[in-house]
This record gives C-alpha cells, structure tokens and sequence, in this order.
C-alpha cells in the first residue's frame, strides 16, 4: 500500500514537472543601440532588462494573472539608427509575434515606433525618453515614467539656479532634439529672473572641440554652467572644462554623468557635477530603491546608470504589476497601465495621459562618488554643494 501510494506521489510529481516545462515563455521584443554612437549609453539599459528576466526566471517566471511563465527574449541592433526602429518594432509585433514589447533608448527612438505601437495597439512602458511633444500626439499606447519633461525641468532647474544665488550663467547645447527642447523651455525662465546668461552657445552632435566656445565661458566667468549635452559630449564638457579651468561652483551636464563610466573616467573629478535625474539609493522613503542598487552591484559588479537603469526598472516594474494583475491582453494592459498606481524603486507611480504625475522634476549631484538628490528640497537626500576646482 505505502510502495502504491509512493509510486502515485511520484506520478504525480512528474506530471507537475512535465507540466513547468512545457510551459510557454512569454516572448518580450525590444530594439536597442547595441552598436553605433548610442550603444555605450544603451548599454546600462540592456543590463537592466537582462537582470530583471535573469531574476524573473530564477523565481519561476513572470506571473501571468496568476500563472508564471519564463521570459524569453527576443533583441535586434537597431544600430543608434532611429530610422531603423520601425521596422524592427514591426518585425517583433508580425513576424516574431511577442507577447510584451520593451522600449528602444533615447528620445528619438521612442518617437520612431509611436506609430508602430498605434498601428497595432500595442502596449509598451517607455523609460529613457522626455518630451513634451509626445502629449501632442497623444498616444494610447506609451507612458513615460520620467519626471524629467523638458518643461518641467527647466523650471525645476532656474528654481534650483535662484536658489543657489546664481547671477550668471553659460549655456551650450547640443543640436539634437531633446537638448534643443529643454533650451527652448530654458530661456523664457531664465527671462523671468535677473540671471544674466553672458554666453549662449550651440554645437553639433560630431563636435569633437569645445575648445572655443569654453573659452568664452571661462572669460565670461559665470556663476553657472550649463551644458545641455549627451553623453559623449558630457565627456567632452567635462575634460575641456578641467584642461581649462572653468570652476564655476555650478556646473551641469545635462545627459551622461550618471554612467558608470563617467566615475572611472573622472573620479573626484565627479563631485560637484550636477545632471538630469530623480533617483538615488540613498532615498529613505522608496524602500526598493537600496535593494535595486545593491541587486544590480551584485549581479553587473558595477553600480546602476542613476537615470537609465533606474528608468529601465521602473518601466519592468510596472509592465510587471500590470500582466500580474490582467494577464497578456493588450487591450486589460493599456487600461491598467493608464489607471493604476505602481509601486517602484521611485516610489509610485501613476499616468495621467502619458506622464507620470506623481514624481517632481529633479536634480541630482554627485558627491563622494554617490549620486545625492539636491533637488527640489522637499526629495533631497543631500544639500547642493559647490563644485570642488578640478584637479589635474
């Protein structure tokens, strides 16, 4: 009786094997810069959606309103080509027929495939994109989790430059669309105040020398600097300014210093910079965002992008509560995603149209080698501090 009752227990445990492994994985598409002049900065990206589906899998799966499924992924290069993410977009939906679909990076990319993801009606949380443009295109089927719309963050930002006293400021940007659109909200809040901006300067995306316009700024000897720039540039701004000494106490670079990288090219040199961003591990009060950085630390051996990884995990968090909750429809999906309120390493999270209305612009700064927020006070985990002289 008991050999009866052992051989049926290990039918039956066979049959609950037999059954997990001929589960169907939910097949997630996404294009990305894994070559090109965007693949450094997508880089961190790719690490993030690779961590979540390695952590996913190691825990049985996604759950699918209540069934977990592994994650399998379905990625092509679309070679920092924005033209080109179309049709991979296209190809993923038609021909690879995924399931969930993650975002491109960067701004332009996001544009790209709004037409795609309308065409289908196909649900996808963006994460490394801003702009105010996409509120006039009124998409159903994109939500941005950033804070940082170019209009909100150039108010936050002369609020911060008023606060710190500063009188004058220096401004060069990169002619790429993102930059332009936070200058374009820039100036009009500058004018609102009695900060004189003594140089205003432009540049484009193949400069490879600064060295004039840096020139100006440093014998115009402002309060503030300000470069509306993108990674590469930001490396750039940043070893020009120190080859020339510019050591205004204020000095941001819009897009870049968040990377690892920026901490292994500069080192101390990194403290004091200020740049675009609304999270850090030191936020007391978002009780996923230490275990987050901790998690990927192990796992990747360096620290998270403070901007594009934290957006890329919050953009899996939320795809993830949602499919838990309404399972694959894309119709169920777009409902939840648009409605609910989510619960991230940011803290929550909820849409109104395509923005999220919960988490303020913000500003972080580097201090020590960690990034602190220092603004807007009422999220700060640090108070703003001069930027130290640059050292050699």
């Amino acid at each position: 009786m008991k050999r009866g009752l052992a051989f049926a227990a290990s039918l039956a445990l066979f049959a609950m094997i037999g059954t997990a492994k001929a589960e169907e994985p939910v097949k997630i598409g996404y294009g990305i810069a894994k070559t090109g002049i965007f693949a450094p900065a997508a880089d961190s990206q790719i690490k993030t959606y690779q961590l979540w589906a390695e952590q996913l899998n190691a825990e049985g799966g996604l759950d699918v309103a209540g069934k977990k499924r592994p994650v399998q992924f379905v990625v092509y290069d679309d070679q920092s080509d924005f033209a080109k993410a179309p049709a991979i977009y296209e190809k993923l939906i038609t021909s690879d027929k995924v399931d969930l679909l993650l975002a491109p990076w960067g701004t332009p990319f996001h544009f790209a495939v709004v037409g795609v993801l309308e065409k289908y009606q196909f649900p996808m949380v963006g994460n490394s994109a801003s702009s105010t443009r996409i509120r006039d295109i009124k998409p159903g089927n994109i939500w941005f989790p950033t804070s940082a719309m170019p209009d909100k963050q150039a108010a936050a930002l002369v609020a911060m430059l008023k606060a710190e006293g500063v009188k004058t400021a220096a401004i060069n940007t990169l002619q790429l669309p993102f930059s332009q659109e936070v200058k374009k909200f820039l100036m009009p809040e500058l004018a609102k105040t009695d900060i004189k901006v003594v140089v205003n300067e432009e540049y484009a995306p193949d400069t490879k020398d600064l060295t004039a316009t840096l020139t100006k700024i440093k014998q115009g000897a402002p309060d503030a600097v300000i470069s509306l720039s993108y990674p590469s540039d930001s490396v750039l701004y940043m070893k020009q300014a120190r080859e020339l000494g510019i050591n205004a106490p204020f000095q941001l670079a819009l897009v870049g210093p968040t990377e690892y990288s920026f901490e292994k090219l500069f080192g101390p040199n990194l403290d004091g910079m200020i740049t675009m961003g609304h999270w850090s591990p030191n936020q007391s009060k978002w009780p996923k965002a230490r275990p987050f950085y901790d998690l990927y630390v192990k796992k990747v051996g360096e620290p998270p992008d403070y901007l594009d990884s934290a957006l890329a995990w919050m953009s899996v968090e939320i795809l993830e509560q949602a499919v838990k909750k309404v399972g694959l429809d894309h119709a169920k999906l777009r409902a939840e995603i648009s409605s609910a309120t989510f619960d991230t390493i940011d803290g929550p999270v909820k849409f109104k149209g395509v923005e999220n209305v919960i988490t303020p612009a913000m500003f972080l700064q580097f201090q020590k080698g960690q990034a602190q927020i220092v603004w807007p006070p009422s999220e700060a985990t640090a108070k703003f501090m001069p930027k130290p002289a640059w050292t050699k």
